[in-house]
């Protein structure tokens, strides 16, 4: 028998019983289609020794999906009106605890409490439908971390920009640090009415698997990539020697590896990214 979730209406009462309403700021969208809701909780194939890691967990009807498989959950809230509605809800279960912070201490560094559970736990997951303000960065901090795998909600230009190639419009630092840490599938779109209040854009429900090219040096590499990115429409040489690599190195790196020094940094594929950071940190 399928389990009853929280419906439009239920998601309303308890927010009106508590005096609220969805914020804004915080990206607060609740999934309201209870089959859309399973297939979310499906593509984290979750099991019972897993833990699972739910970002924007909400009125918490997705984690009570989760905490049905008895699984470990910790969800991680930084709206203090919801956290109490969770800790109200949830709080008496064993397997369910509540970090009431923000995901992110930094813009590209995880909660504290949140990094020390991921790296004690034999094999962790996130399971979530994500705020849509922190996914990008979430997401490649979460692969850098150890998440084994992540399923998850997400607007669809961000799906999209998981998922793109040297050279497409969407392609960018996401890109090449998603493709060198992980497998990504797109599984499906979901329309604005899945969720309430309505978003103006389509959503994706994807799921990544990691696959963990970079070891050791996913931050560094991170922060070159970020780093050159950031001068995208300028030619590549021009942007590393803007972005702070000193043109003896630059040059030399960029003869080594046979790259011409006036393509774009979007023309670079993420192997040949890889290959250039390498050759620059040799030198």
């Amino acid at each position: 028998m399928l389990r009853a979730l929280q419906t439009k209406q239920q998601i309303q009462a308890i927010l009106s019983e508590a005096g609220i309403s969805p914020k804004h700021r915080f990206g607060q969208n609740f999934m309201i289609d209870g089959n859309l809701l399973r297939l979310v909780a499906a593509a984290g194939d979750v099991r019972d020794d897993d833990l699972v890691v739910e970002i924007g967990p909400g009125t918490g009807s997705l984690t009570e999906e989760l905490l049905s498989t008895g699984c470990r959950v910790i969800a991680v809230e930084i709206d203090h009106d919801l956290a109490a509605i969770l800790r109200a809800r949830l709080g008496d279960q064993s397997n369910f605890t509540l970090i009431e912070a923000d995901a992110l201490d930094g813009k590209h560094s995880l909660n504290a409490d949140l990094l020390s559970a991921i790296r004690s736990a034999p094999r962790a997951k996130l399971v979530a439908n994500l705020p849509y303000q922190i996914a990008s960065p979430l997401v490649i901090d979460l692969l850098i971390a150890g998440v084994d795998l992540l399923a998850f909600t997400v607007q669809r230009e961000v799906a999209w920009r998981l998922r793109a190639t040297a050279g497409d419009d969407s392609y960018g630092p996401l890109s090449v640090m998603a493709n060198l840490l992980a497998d990504v599938h797109i599984l499906r779109t979901l329309p604005p009415q899945a969720f309430w209040p309505a978003p103006k854009i389509e959503s994706s429900l994807v799921r990544i698997d990691r696959r963990d090219r970079l070891g050791n040096k996913a931050e560094d590499f991170s922060r070159f990539v970020h780093a050159v990115f950031s001068y995208r429409r300028k030619m590549l040489r021009k942007a590393m020697l803007e972005a702070g690599v000193r043109e003896p190195q630059t040059d030399a790196a960029l003869a080594a590896i046979k790259v011409d020094p006036s393509i774009r940094p979007e023309q670079l594929s993420p192997p040949r990214w890889l290959e250039l950071f390498d050759t620059v940190r040799a030198s």
